[in-house]
């Protein structure tokens, strides 16, 4: 009889124990979650500005690769012109 109530008691000990073990483990927990949450909404936010960015150097090579912008730099700045079929020089490179 004594046996079952000493084990009666040290049943009711560790389940007092477990109890606020599993609430510290439960905040701990929580906090984790917290921080991880935090850091993706960091890294979504910081996807956004990068796509942002993309899309920003996409428009510029867009408008710089604009071929009557090439030839308006071409004739008016740089002075060239589009060569003559006479002065098209055709070069074959015959591999070994």
């Amino acid at each position: 009889m004594k046996k079952n109530k000493m084990l009666s008691d040290i049943g009711v000990i560790l389940l007092a124990l477990c109890i606020p073990a599993l609430m510290i483990l439960a905040g701990v927990q929580t906090h984790r979650y917290s921080v991880l949450e935090k850091r993706v909404e960091q890294l979504n936010e910081s996807q956004y500005e990068i796509i942002e960015e993309s899309n920003r150097l996409i428009s510029d090579i867009s408008v710089l690769t604009n071929s009557d912008r090439i030839e308006k730099i071409a004739t008016e700045e740089l002075g060239m012109r589009k060569a003559e079929s006479e002065e098209i020089i055709r070069v074959d490179i015959k591999g070994n």
